[in-house]
């Protein structure tokens, strides 16, 4: 019964995780070394993560700033960005890319807050589901006689408390970036 409830709250914080990873490579008009994290570079015929072959730094609010520890893989960096999803073109000046962020407008901001409001909602529908396969298993329990239907009602309350938890965070999570994206 305990080990249920533990491993719901364990799915459950793994669907939060994931939403503040999701959260953190949207871009708000602000640098942040985030985007790069599922950015691989070519490293010796091995795709690394640029994170592991050079230094990146943000000098100011809107740019990001990579400095390859092997001088000859700037130009590899700068092909894997230009491939990726970023959107933002590298400049390179032979031993440094930065990466400089426009300032977003009013109109892809909305755009943005709606991708943010969708993947909460998505998260939501996550942790329902992670508590519906958790009740399943409580009547499961149940029924082969594991537990007794006071222990039913009480683990089902248990559940219910924690994906109100959960939801809350989520919710709380999208209102954030939602806010931070529409900063000007």
């Amino acid at each position: 019964m305990e080990q249920l409830l533990l491993d719901t709250e364990e799915k459950m914080e793994k669907s939060i995780d994931a939403l503040a990873r999701d959260y953190a490579e949207i871009r708000a008009g602000r640098a942040n070394p985030k985007v790069l994290d599922r950015v691989m570079v070519d490293y010796y015929g091995t795709p690394t993560p640029i994170q592991q072959v050079a230094a990146i730094s943000v000098p100011e609010g809107r740019i990001l700033q990579i400095q390859p520890w092997d001088a000859n893989l700037v130009k590899d960096i700068e092909k894997a960005i230009q491939a990726s999803d970023i959107g933002i073109n590298p400049q390179n000046d032979g031993r440094i890319i930065r990466l400089i962020f426009p300032q977003l407008t009013e109109e892809r901001r909305k755009e943005l807050c709606k991708g943010v409001s969708k993947r909460g909602e998505d998260a939501k529908v996550a942790i329902r589901n992670i508590r519906r396969e958790a009740v399943d298993k409580a009547k499961s329990m149940k029924k082969n006689n594991e537990i007794t239907e006071d222990d039913l009602s009480s683990l089902e309350k248990k559940i219910q408390n924690l994906t109100d938890k959960y939801c809350e965070a989520a919710e709380k999570a999208s209102n954030e970036k939602e806010q931070d994206i529409m900063k000007i």
